[in-house]
């Protein structure tokens, strides 16, 4: 679904943000949304740790990186902020994480039914003036996205 405008995210709540980001705060960085379950061993396992080396690896005024709590299943153990913040706490997460918000008795929270996300991890990467350049559900190895990373930094802002 790479776009020049994609979706708005539809967030009930930040956390570890001051401000709310959104793509039009963060133009000229190039954007990492790792979009995540607590319950999901695939995000677990591969998703975060590498969102959390990206934020490693990459300078902050180049590349911002950000979770995306979309809870399509297992609501009532995943639902809860204070479940989520102990989660991101457990896991050393300290980038800004938005919990992808639900219309009323839908299972599918909004940002995932607008991306049309077939589960999680996925991975989201914007370029520096807000497009959507790739969306991969699953895996994807560290060196391919460093140079996806590294490509779209080294992109013109203009």
């Amino acid at each position: 679904m790479p776009g020049d405008k994609p979706p708005a995210w539809q967030v009930r709540e930040w956390l570890n943000a001051d401000d709310p980001p959104s793509l039009q705060s963060l133009r000229g960085k190039v954007v990492l949304l790792e979009a995540f379950q607590m319950l999901c061993p695939g995000c677990v396992s591969h998703g975060i740790p590498q969102a959390l080396r990206a934020r490693q690896t990459f300078p902050e005024d180049a590349l911002a990186v950000l979770g995306l709590h979309t809870v399509f299943e297992h609501h009532a153990a995943q639902g809860s902020a204070i479940a989520l913040k102990a989660f991101l706490h457990e896991n050393r997460v300290h980038f800004p994480v938005g919990i992808d918000a639900h219309a009323e008795g839908e299972a599918i929270p909004l940002t995932m039914r607008a991306y049309a996300m077939q589960g999680t991890p996925t991975l989201l990467l914007y370029d520096r003036k807000g497009r959507l350049r790739m969306q991969r559900f699953g895996m994807i190895e560290d060196m391919q996205l460093g140079a996806e990373i590294a490509t779209l930094i080294g992109e013109a802002a203009e």
